[in-house]
């Protein structure tokens, strides 16, 4: 095992946008969640947590590889509509120490499988933001209004016995 440093850095960081990753033509993992790794002067490469991934169109093979800075890798050949890419997506199920983030995380050759960045708002359109905007609109302008005319009730006032009205 050899630990990652100056002579040959290793950084696993969260990626800044969402990530899908398709094969013939059908998307096969979507993720907000995707971790980017840069390893010494290999191209990135993009791990997806295994929830965000389409695993049912994958069969486990008994190939493996080792990396002496990651650990063991095991396989899966991916199948869909009678295509099929033999060892294309791999896993670092009990990763190194040191690289224990990308547990539970699986990559796509690309020449298998396409990776790409995808704005969330494209597939996203009510995203978590939108409930902010629309509360930020219905609250006070500075000046005592609101920019918005204010929401209906959607509870009772007590009246002034303790009453409802």
């Amino acid at each position: 095992m050899k630990i990652p440093g100056p002579e040959h850095p290793i950084s696993v960081t969260p990626a800044a946008k969402r990530w899908r990753a398709r094969f013939q033509g059908h998307v096969i993992a979507d993720s907000a969640d995707a971790l980017v790794l840069k390893e010494a002067t290999y191209p990135q490469v993009v791990y997806f947590p295994r929830e965000d991934v389409s695993m049912e169109y994958m069969s486990r093979t008994t190939h493996s590889t080792h990396c002496p800075y990651k650990g063991d890798a095991s396989y899966y050949t991916l199948l869909m509509d009678g295509h099929f890419a033999e060892n294309a997506v791999w896993t670092y199920e009990t990763p190194f120490p040191a690289m224990t983030a990308i547990a539970n995380y699986v990559a796509f050759y690309p020449n298998h499988v396409e990776v790409y960045e995808i704005e969330d708002a494209a597939v996203n359109p009510h995203h978590v933001d939108a409930d902010v905007d629309q509360t930020v609109l219905h609250t006070d302008a500075g000046d005592g209004t609101t920019q918005r005319e204010h929401w209906p009730a959607n509870a009772n006032v007590p009246g002034a016995e303790g009453g409802v009205r």
